[in-house]
């Protein structure tokens, strides 16, 4: 690995950290009702809409609010999408989008998703992506926000009936944390370059005489984009998401738009230690995401500055060094390089980001393999906002129960009892999104509806197929781009697959929610597991990296395993 891959790596994870303490002290001013500076913005929402904000709700009350809401989302993108060439804003006349394919961008967007089986800029118009994909952007990364919160207060109240109130929630997560962010990361990309109109798409003229004219899709994209990166959305305005120029054209939109996507999800842990009142609980967590992503990042880095094996049999100098930015530059843009690539494959698979500024596809296997296991561990290690730590504390609840069943005691967290409802339900979160993944490549490979569209043969066209599910199963939105993906088959069971990953670990995090609230707490005892410690945090690293390997490795080692044992074997002759 290089010294300039390593400094890149290093200095990306200390901007991350130093900014996560004050977006966390602004999720704690939103969620906790502590008048953020943007508190103004709540009182026309409430006189509007007829929110009391002060009225809880119980847990089931709470889950139907939320789950009510991303209905009316879904409904709203699918409309919108089907009758787009009868709408205003759709300058370039994009016609009507197929049902399955409304139906699995609906879905996506509506899961926090963000995949894509089309070409943005050809397919949506300007009313569809601000008023579709834009709105839901902000909708879906509140709704985590919301779950998180709700969370947070049952564990830190007692005998608790109510949770809070899901549609404050969700709308002072939008005002006081999405929107204000969203708007300064909007004016940092418009002043690099990215692009902001409502036009039609340019004509260009050929750069000689007899060729093509050239047409440049414009839209409202440094709005989008902003949103899909601090949402951990991740949807791209266009095909080439993070890799195309109008949308990521410097350096400096580059380091801006990769630290959005880890930087509320590690904020998410120090607000969750603010909220239930012991900030070591929130660092624990941070430091049992990190124990994961660094080694990950750096192996990914390493992997992609090494030339493959087959060109360095024929001695062409593409080794990564100070003044070669060589190494596997197949399917990376020049202008980002190597570790920048990786960098940014190992953050968007760590959080459920999914945007690429590289093809994930041409990655050597090894390299493919971290952001493929990245996912593949629950998109817990950061995740979604809001999301990804209410899927870590479900592993936090599985790994008490373990410290708990060594010395013989009933388990506990924060003073709350673990029990036999709350392991069922933290195991039905934790397990359901790998049997999606799971099941949905198994049928994808043994359907020829499936196993028709992969653009490569053998090993890495099964990894192709295991990449989409394990994608949608986590709802992360990236691709092994080769796979044809846009076919009434994948737009249906990958839709199916993100609904199972979204709403499973949703509906078990809020059931969880409710009953600790009703519990009292218990005071600790001698044979009771501190969970701000260094022991705990490595307890928990190994139950999330046990229970990974346990459903996911025999799958890697028919695909990216394999694949690299082919290619070393391919070098050496």
């Amino acid at each position: 690995m290089s010294a300039g891959g390593l400094t890149q790596a290093l200095f990306y994870v200390a901007l991350v950290l130093l900014l996560a303490g004050p977006c966390a002290w602004l999720i704690v001013r939103a969620l906790s009702g502590r008048r953020p500076p943007t508190a103004f913005l709540e009182r026309p929402v409430w006189r509007l809409t007829g929110i009391d904000p002060a009225r809880e709700m119980g847990w089931l009350a709470y889950t139907r609010a939320l789950l009510a809401l991303n209905a009316l989302g879904f409904l709203a993108v699918y409309a919108l999408q089907r009758l787009q060439h009868l709408l205003p804003l759709n300058p370039d006349g994009l016609g009507a989008v197929s049902p399955d394919s409304a139906f699995n961008t609906a879905v996506s967007f509506m899961t926090n998703t963000d995949w894509q089986g089309y070409a943005g800029e050809a397919t949506l118009s300007h009313l569809t992506q601000m008023a579709g994909l834009g709105v839901q952007n902000f909708l879906s990364a509140a709704t985590g926000l919301a779950v998180l919160a709700a969370l947070a207060r049952a564990l830190r109240r007692r005998g608790s009936a109510t949770l809070g109130n899901a549609w404050a929630d969700v709308v002072r997560g939008t005002l006081h944390v999405l929107l204000p962010l969203a708007l300064l990361l909007a004016l940092l990309l418009v002043s690099q370059g990215v692009v902001q109109d409502f036009g039609a798409s340019a004509r260009l003229a050929p750069l000689r005489e007899g060729m093509p004219e050239q047409s440049l899709p414009l839209g409202p994209v440094a709005s989008q984009v902003a949103i899909k990166q601090l949402g951990t959305n991740g949807g791209g305005f266009y095909n080439a998401n993070s890799a195309h120029p109008l949308e990521n054209p410097t350096p400096v939109s580059n380091l801006a738009q990769v630290l959005a996507i880890l930087l509320l999800p590690a904020a998410c842990c120090l607000a969750f230690g603010r909220w239930v009142g012991d900030r070591r609980q929130g660092w624990a967590l941070l430091a049992a995401m990190l124990l994961v992503f660094l080694p990950a990042l750096l192996l990914c880095v390493a992997m992609e500055e090494r030339a493959p094996p087959g060109l360095r049999a024929d001695g062409v100098d593409v080794q990564a060094s100070a003044a070669n930015p060589g190494g596997n530059m197949e399917g990376k843009e020049l202008r980002h390089g190597v570790a920048a690539s990786a960098l940014w494959a190992a953050a968007t698979t760590a959080a459920s980001n999914g945007s690429v500024n590289s093809m994930h596809d041409s990655f050597t296997p090894l390299g493919g393999l971290v952001p493929l296991v990245l996912m593949q561990l629950g998109e817990v290690i950061f995740g979604g906002v809001g999301s990804g730590l209410y899927g870590l504390l479900l592993f936090v609840v599985l790994a008490v129960f373990v410290a708990g069943l060594m010395v013989g005691r009933t388990p506990e967290y924060l003073g709350k009892k673990i029990e036999p409802f709350e392991m069922k339900l933290a195991c039905l979160g934790i397990l359901l999104p790998c049997l999606a993944a799971l099941a949905g490549t198994a049928l994808a490979v043994a359907l020829p509806a499936g196993h028709a569209t992969p653009g490569n043969p053998g090993a890495h066209g099964f990894s192709e197929l295991l990449y989409a599910y394990t994608s949608a199963a986590n709802n992360n939105g990236s691709a092994f781009a080769g796979l044809g993906a846009d076919t009434p088959f994948h737009n249906l069971a990958l839709g199916l697959c993100m609904l199972v990953a979204r709403f499973a670990p949703l509906v078990a995090a809020l059931g969880l929610a409710g009953s600790l609230a009703s519990k009292r707490l218990v005071p600790p005892g001698a044979g009771t597991l501190p969970t701000h410690t260094p022991l705990f945090v490595v307890l928990l690293v190994a139950v999330v990296v046990v229970v990974g390997a346990l459903g996911f490795l025999p799958a890697l080692a028919l695909g990216p395993v394999v694949e690299q044992l082919q290619m070393l074997a391919g070098g050496a002759s």
